[in-house]
């Protein structure tokens, strides 16, 4: 793919065009990413995918830390099954779509929360969701330029999904940023994906591990609670989990085909054929997630120091920086308890007594016993013919 000017064609900087879908825009803070196949996606056009002569020394680093990642297969033992997995929310409203990072932040929010938005409808988008968006829409223009391109089957979706990656790769290694970078992987089995906000190689000569950064806007000129800082904490974790999983392993083609049912052999849309400036071609999506994997391979494991930024809405000032380490068994308490959910092997729980101040937050506050209780009323009971599947 070759690369376009920011505003004429002797400018000397260059801006990548990525191919994203509708949904990724809204992703920040409310959406959930990846969730169903647009007409219209969009994709990044960096610079070649021909790598410097430092992709050699990430190499080396990469195999040096192999050993080093925490498998999820290590996670402790769930507990004992409510439900069959037929019945799950998992196979109700995300079969053959996977789980995204915010479903597990979300979960980790208020399970409870997550049940309703599930079972009466999803939740609504706020002001200060909005200004979030836009904040995000906003940094993500400074370094990329969006185009749309018609996709035409679920194997062109996905395709592009492994070409904005590839390319969102080339602009970290080239121009030491990238943002807005589509994340793939599998945990328990389990389909996870995300779109990392911001991701910067470090400017230490000896340091090839990229460093991931998540940027947080506040409607009020405070940092947030601590509830809010761990929630955070989990999305920036899942994300280094899934990098250093796809750094460390080949990405398992024939699982992720079975998954969602996908003819490895489809032959993609003419937008999506490229020829890269090594003499890769790819005109199916198994020549892509071929390509996707050998890219993967050239990866140093993501930094273990993670970076939360908060900005204030108003005039985007930053307010503070949460800089914090990574914690691999932490991490894997947090998604076991949340695909404990997801599977159906516990039931939905409330927020803890000390963090009832979410529900003044919740849309869904009017059904939920931690609220209507404290309040002096009985919660009203469920009915199944009464609520409306998302």
């Amino acid at each position: 793919m070759g690369e376009t000017s920011s505003s004429s064609d002797n400018k000397k900087n260059h801006i990548p065009i990525e191919i994203v879908s509708d949904d990724e825009m809204a992703v920040i803070e409310a959406a959930l990413a990846f969730a169903s196949t647009r007409s219209f996606s969009a994709v990044r056009s960096s610079s070649p995918p021909h790598f410097h002569t430092n992709a050699l020394s990430i190499t080396v680093v990469s195999k040096r830390r192999l050993s080093s990642g925490s498998d999820m297969e290590d996670l402790p033992p769930t507990r004992k099954k409510k439900s069959t997995l037929s019945d799950s929310f998992l196979i109700r409203f995300r079969n053959k779509r996977g789980l995204s990072v915010t479903d597990l932040t979300s979960t980790e929010w208020c399970s409870k929360q997550m049940e309703f938005s599930l079972l009466l409808g999803g939740r609504k988008v706020n002001q200060a969701m909005r200004a979030g968006i836009a904040r995000h829409a906003k940094l993500e223009q400074e370094v990329i330029k969006r185009v749309e391109v018609k996709v035409k089957s679920q194997e062109d979706y996905w395709a592009l999904k492994f070409l904005n990656f590839i390319n969102g790769v080339n602009q970290l290694l080239f121009e030491g940023l990238t943002r807005e970078l589509p994340i793939i992987g599998f945990a328990e089995d389990i389909l996870l994906v995300g779109v990392i906000d911001e991701i910067r190689m470090p400017l230490a000569e000896n340091d090839h591990n990229p460093i991931l950064i998540d940027t947080k806007t506040r409607a009020r000129d405070s940092l947030p609670a601590e509830p809010q800082r761990r929630n955070g904490r989990l999305q920036l974790m899942c994300y280094k989990y899934l990098w250093d999983s796809l750094v460390a392993d080949d990405f398992p083609s024939k699982q992720f085909f079975t998954y969602f049912g996908l003819n490895p052999q489809h032959n993609l849309c003419e937008d999506l054929k490229v020829t890269s400036a090594d003499g890769f071609s790819a005109s199916t999506l198994d020549d892509v997630v071929r390509y996707y994997s050998n890219t993967c391979r050239m990866l140093a494991p993501a930094h273990d120091q993670l970076l939360l930024r908060y900005e204030y809405q108003k005039d985007h000032s930053l307010l503070g920086e949460d800089k914090f380490a990574y914690d691999p068994d932490w991490l894997k308490n947090q998604i076991r308890s949340c695909l404990e959910f997801w599977l159906g092997e516990r039931e939905a729980t409330c927020t803890p007594e000390e963090e009832r101040w979410k529900c003044g937050f919740c849309q869904f506050k009017t059904f939920c016993s931690a609220y209507t209780d404290s309040k002096g009323t009985v919660a009203p009971k469920s009915n199944d013919s009464d609520i409306k599947e998302g």
